[in-house]
């Protein structure tokens, strides 16, 4: 007899429950309960989980029941999902693709000044700028120049539209409680879930073919920093400095672009760096469906155990991270030294 009879009986239960279900098919807990000699999995006071409180009621559902039912309730609003976002994340497809077809196809002899050019415009550093052109070089000697061009236009795509939509909605946050409060769960949720677990629902609505599989993954993986950085420079500014714009009679659109949005700058920058930092991690597990670029070449390594041609990718991911993060960071530099100057 399972362990909980006498609960359900003593409550009374027995009758809804039904028969005892012993004679369904085991579970796995079961069976490893039973090739390890023990008539109950978890000793003589089993933990009252789905499964084990099934042996006693066959009305409560198991735990395979349970994510049946979840993949069952996504397959049967699959086909009315995918009509909906198709039609709207179709430009992301092509941007990706756009961005991807010029970084190649534009000659490194082309490509290469641009890279320096806009690393000495963001950062004003010689040793950045110096520091960008030697791993650019260092990439190009063994070979990875095109998988790093890949790589960087989907950080490229996929960053600004990050930015583009991360701060509006970090403005709307700062200037709503309610919002935040909605939103705070919505930006816990994407910031703890597992990487892979992003890929899971976008497999099943989008093709693997599909650029905006992986620039959707990656894109709500990487817009959370920016949202909540926004939100916070925001609220940060200091009150005395909003009274004195109220006092010069200023509107709230005037507020917001000629003294709160300066004043949250480096906040805002920050978040910037963070999401490109948060691209490039995804951009590697995102190879797995199909995203170009040196997750490619570990992906190879980790599948092919060529433990070469692993380690040469991660090295120049690591140079690719280096070069964003200080070039970002050499950008939020500067808009801090232009604001105490002010």
């Amino acid at each position: 007899m399972a362990f909980y009879d006498k609960v359900f009986d003593a409550l009374g239960l027995r009758g809804w429950c039904g028969e005892n279900a012993a004679d369904a098919p085991l579970s796995m807990a079961d069976l490893m309960a039973q090739s390890a000699g023990t008539s109950e999995p978890g000793g003589k006071f089993p933990f009252p989980s789905l499964d084990t409180l099934h042996e006693s009621c066959n009305r409560i559902v198991q735990s395979r029941d349970v994510t049946k039912g979840i993949e069952s309730g996504f397959l049967s609003v699959r086909p009315v999902l995918k009509s909906v976002l198709d039609p709207i994340t179709q430009p992301l497809s092509w941007m990706l693709d756009g961005a991807l077809w010029l970084f190649v196809v534009t000659p490194w002899y082309v490509m290469v000044p641009i890279l320096v050019g806009l690393s000495w415009l963001a950062s004003r550093s010689k040793g950045v700028t110096l520091f960008v052109l030697l791993s650019i070089f260092a990439l190009s000697l063994v070979d990875h120049y095109g998988v790093a061009m890949q790589t960087l236009s989907i950080i490229f795509v996929c960053t600004t539209i990050s930015v583009l939509f991360g701060v509006p909605i970090g403005i709307a946050m700062s200037k709503s409680d309610k919002l935040q409060k909605a939103l705070v769960p919505v930006l816990d949720l994407l910031q703890t879930l597992p990487t892979f677990v992003y890929l899971i629902p976008l497999i099943f609505l989008f093709a693997v073919t599909e650029s905006k599989l992986y620039g959707i993954a990656i894109i709500l993986y990487a817009i959370v920093p920016v949202i909540r950085l926004t939100d916070l420079g925001i609220r940060l500014v200091d009150r005395d400095v909003i009274e004195a714009a109220d006092a010069f009679g200023m509107s709230n659109r005037q507020k917001l672009w000629r003294v709160q949005l300066p004043l949250a700058l480096p906040n805002i920058m920050a978040g910037v760096n963070q999401t490109i930092m948060m691209s490039l991690a995804m951009v590697v597990i995102a190879s797995l469906v199909s995203a170009p670029g040196l997750g490619v070449n570990v992906l190879r390594g980790i599948r092919n155990l060529e433990l070469g041609v692993g380690i040469v990718a991660g090295i120049g991911i690591v140079l690719l991270a280096v070069i964003l993060d200080r070039v970002s960071k050499a950008a939020l530099t500067r808009v801090d030294v232009t604001r105490m100057k002010r």
